[in-house]
């Protein structure tokens, strides 16, 4: 049997672009060939838009594009496109908005039909190949669409038009301006709180997702007003998705998300930008906690990541691993059955992890009902009192078997791994590794911090220039950045520049800060645009787009605003003040309705209402009370704080405000800290526990009222 010849795509970059290279259809990737080609044959386009993680994409791969008689449907009436979601996430927002209201759903995989000119008029998610589940049939809606653009163009092309002119006047956020008010946090909380799962932790029913600004600005929240049910629902939320299924139990980092409330059976696959965003999490929540199991977590979650999802060698973070190794199977690799798990283990370790993770004849998988879920049914207490065993003989096993059955995972067929690095997720897992290094100790800080940092020194010699910032992707052909790749990169300086002091991060993120206000900014409406303003057309959907909801990154709105602060902070340069609260003021009018989706935007609100909260320690590097001061100024979580370690020498790239005023009376060499927000300092703290006290109780709406003026 012959090997049917490859398509154009065989020499994409995308991964999930070459996955399609063998399949009957003659498919163009995102381009002016594509557009060009559909206006000289006078064909409508289909469009493809999915990820190499995404398993319903490599469903309708297999199910119909690899079906020769539905290829030939496609290939006699259109002109196909397939588009990598991860690749360019620039058109594949704008067509979820279009697609889904049209549908009233999106996702992917996301099937549109376009007019040659890219403005589309119908389209869906997954078609099953025949009609199935309610879901018309594939080869039906081809055909019908197909006779309808021959048929009724001029229908056509008025449902076309009036969805372009809808999702540009959503883009508008009609009655969003308002004047900045602070008090947006409050009406985030109060809904963030309402929609909180009191039995099972997290936020809302099934499917539940990870919401990481919304814990973030809870913590915060706590860590100013102090109240209790705040921390409840932090705490509660972290410990029960990392006792869930959702938490991968034997390797460590998490999946996309869970299917039911309870955290249990999760989407398999784990993507970066998840992962990176937790970790800061459950660091967080472990500076306000001290819980040990939530600081276990994060480093469960380092652990794997530099195993499986980045290049130790020359420093990169993969994108993604896919939840399958097949089509035939549905997390397969991260399941058990009973008699796989005794065949891994000792009838006495057995014993205790059958209890331990609730492994049973009958698991939880629809599709293989004796395959269990792995997740922590019970403690090594309860399982101690249950066996009549000793609790520390129940933990010393469980530790025992959970490794004999990593080893015994290893030994299955893999999922895939996404050796692609894309830009923004490099730079959120730069700033969540250096997070890492300075709430963690000893030789996980240590190797997180060199890892980031060598990272970020890849990202800025292949894909950072003085005139247009950062690209989207390390390797391969140049993509151009979007508004995520240089926010996101400004973060990963200043936090460089936190760790180091070295000016060149900061020279950095100044400089990409002020190409990102020059390129993407909006001089007349404030706020930033997801694409450059000299960026290539975009089809028939080139509409300038302001992302503000945090789906399913952190949103780069809020984000630049975060960013814009920090950099005020440091700089004293009042366009980076004035433009933060032009992008808060954008949005303030729908904020408070967004709630849970606009946590980033409430973290942002609350820095710029209070202002960083900045920390300058001196001493000599070998000094131990430099040391312990330092230690205990990581210790304490406030969002945006700053932390500078200045020793005999040190030349600080960047100080404002009192820092600016104060520092040159400090002598370097001597051990004390200082506390700042804004225009205000606190006497200086000379031991550790002086110190902690300081930061527990210091508000960042002024210094607890004891704040020294400058």
């Amino acid at each position: 049997m012959s090997t049917p010849p490859e398509n154009r795509l065989k020499d994409s970059a995308s991964p999930y672009l070459r996955s399609a290279a063998h399949q009957p259809i003659d498919w163009y990737e995102w381009g002016d060939a594509a557009f060009e080609r559909a206006k000289a044959d006078d064909k409508p386009m289909l469009l493809d838009i999915g990820a190499v993680w995404c398993h319903w994409c490599h469903v309708i791969d297999r199910e119909s594009y690899e079906n020769p008689t539905i290829a030939k449907i496609i290939s006699d009436n259109f002109i196909a496109v397939k588009v990598d979601r991860d690749e360019r996430p620039d058109v594949d927002s704008r067509y979820q908005s279009a697609i889904s209201s049209i549908s009233g759903q999106g996702g992917w995989p996301l099937t549109g039909f376009l007019l040659p000119d890219g403005r589309p008029f119908f389209g869906g998610t997954y078609f099953p190949p025949e009609d199935q589940m309610g879901r018309p049939g594939f080869r039906r809606v081809l055909l019908a669409v197909a006779e309808s653009y021959r048929s009724k163009r001029a229908e056509l092309e008025r449902a076309a038009g009036s969805l372009a002119e809808a999702v540009a006047q959503a883009e508008v956020f009609t009655g969003a301006r308002a004047a900045f008010d602070p008090s947006v946090v409050e009406a985030q909380i109060a809904s963030i709180t309402q929609l909180f799962d009191i039995k099972n932790g997290g936020f809302g029913s099934a499917p539940k997702f990870p919401h990481a600004s919304a814990m973030d600005l809870i913590l915060e929240r706590y860590q100013q007003n102090g109240e209790k049910h705040l921390r409840a629902m932090a705490e509660s939320t972290l410990e029960k998705m990392a006792r869930g299924g959702v938490y991968d139990q034997l390797a460590g980092g998490f999946h996309r998300y869970s299917v039911d409330e309870r955290w249990l059976v999760p989407h398999f696959e784990k993507m970066s930008y998840d992962n990176s965003e937790l970790l800061r999490n459950y660091l967080h929540g472990w500076q306000v906690t001290q819980n040990p199991f939530l600081r276990q977590t994060a480093e469960g979650i380092i652990a794997w990541v530099n195993e499986v999802l980045s290049d130790q060698e020359n420093g990169g973070f993969y994108a993604s691993q896919d939840a399958d190794y097949s089509l035939d199977d549905d997390g397969d690799y991260f399941t058990w059955t009973l008699e796989e798990l005794r065949a891994a283990l000792s009838p006495e370790e057995a014993r205790v992890m059958e209890l331990y993770y609730d492994v049973e004849t009958h698991g939880e998988m629809h599709h293989n009902p004796a395959k269990n879920v792995l997740w922590i049914a019970r403690d090594a207490a309860d399982i101690a009192e249950q066996l009549g065993l000793a609790e520390a003989a129940v933990a010393a096993t469980i530790a025992q078997a959970k490794a004999k059955m990593l080893a015994a995972r290893l030994a299955r067929p893999t999922p895939y791994i996404d050796q692609t690095m894309y830009v923004s997720w490099n730079a959120m897992f730069v700033s969540a590794y250096l997070e890492a290094a300075r709430v963690l100790d000893g030789v996980v800080a240590e190797s997180c911090r060199r890892f980031a940092l060598k990272t970020l020194e890849r990202m800025l010699k292949e894909v950072w220039s003085e005139s247009r910032g950062f690209a989207h992707r390390v390797g391969g052909p140049a993509l151009e950045g979007s508004l995520d790749d240089q926010i996101f990169g400004v973060l990963a300086l200043l936090d460089a520049y936190e760790t180091t002091l070295e000016s060149r991060y900061f020279d950095a993120a100044k400089k990409t800060m002020d190409l990102a206000i020059a390129r993407y900014g909006d001089p007349d409406g404030g706020g930033f645009f997801d694409r450059p303003s000299d960026a290539a057309p975009m089809g028939g959907l080139d509409v300038r787009r302001k992302p503000f909801q945090d789906s399913p990154t952190p949103s780069a709105n809020s984000i630049a605003a975060i960013a814009l602060i920090r950099l005020h902070s440091f700089s004293g340069e009042e366009i980076y003040r004035v433009t933060a609260e032009r992008t808060l003021e954008v949005f303030a009018g729908i904020a408070p309705r967004y709630g849970l989706f606009a946590a980033t935007y409430g973290l942002a609100a609350t820095l710029f209402a209070h202002h960083p909260l900045q920390i300058v320690i001196t001493g000599a590097a070998d000094d131990w009370v430099a040391q312990s001061l330092e230690l205990a100024a990581h210790r304490v979580f406030r969002f945006g704080k700053a932390v500078l370690r200045v020793t005999p020498g040190t030349k600080l790239a960047a100080l404002a405000g009192a820092l600016k005023e104060t520092l040159p009376h400090l002598r370097a060499d001597k051990p004390v800290a200082i506390v700042c927000v804004g225009q205000s300092c606190l006497p200086p703290a000379t031991d550790a526990a002086q110190l902690t006290a300081l930061l527990q109780n210091v508000l960042q709406d002024g210094v607890a009222g004891a704040a020294a003026p400058a």
